[in-house]
């Protein structure tokens, strides 16, 4: 049998990961990993990426909730994927069912993984039909301008470079290679 890793995350620095790892090492967890970092993305999570990396065959990622390791489906899944490309399981203690080391705590997580992208293509029809109910009704405008570029062709005839043009107006450097390609490509026609 493989080594039981905790993990643990709280999202500020005000919070305290105490409860969190005293409920790891009750569990077992031979090593724990644990930050305090904003749980929006997996970017920025080094703890979290040191782990999945100490991780090896036969061992088990162990969480006290679901949402200390991800705040969707999406990324509970993607870190899911990686454990099992490395034949490592996972348990959540709170959510006693969710263990992907026996038969029904892996079913458990293709339910909620079915639910959640049911869900996902429900919010999906949803919009869709909002949008085209407002269109119909003329109040759909679609994203508004975010770039001016006659300011962006203004700046760049007087010389101002693309990257200082970029930075006075608060737009991406791409965005006014854009508006150069767009300039160009009228001045073409």
């Amino acid at each position: 049998m493989g080594q039981l890793v905790g993990y643990a995350r709280v999202s500020s620095t005000g919070q305290s990961l105490d409860v969190q790892l005293e409920a790891l090492k009750d569990a077992g967890c031979e090593k724990i990993f644990s930050e305090k970092m904003s749980g929006r993305s997996t970017e920025g999570r080094d703890q979290l990426a040191e782990a999945l990396d100490y991780l090896r065959e036969g061992d088990t990622l162990i969480v006290t909730r679901l949402d200390r390791l991800a705040r969707s489906v999406g990324d509970l899944f993607t870190i899911l994927d990686k454990l099992t490309a490395k034949n490592v399981g996972f348990r959540c203690l709170s959510q006693s069912a969710v263990d992907t080391t026996t038969s029904s705590g892996r079913l458990m997580l293709g339910v909620l993984g079915a639910v959640a992208a049911f869900e996902a293509d429900i919010r999906k029809e949803r919009q869709m039909e909002g949008i085209a109910k407002a269109k119909a009704e003329g109040r759909y405008k679609g994203r508004p301008v975010a770039i001016d570029r006659e300011k962006v062709r203004l700046l760049l005839a007087e010389g101002v470079g693309p990257a200082e043009v970029a930075r006075r107006l608060q737009i991406g450097r791409a965005s006014v290679y854009r508006a150069m390609e767009a300039r160009e490509g009228l001045g073409a026609s």
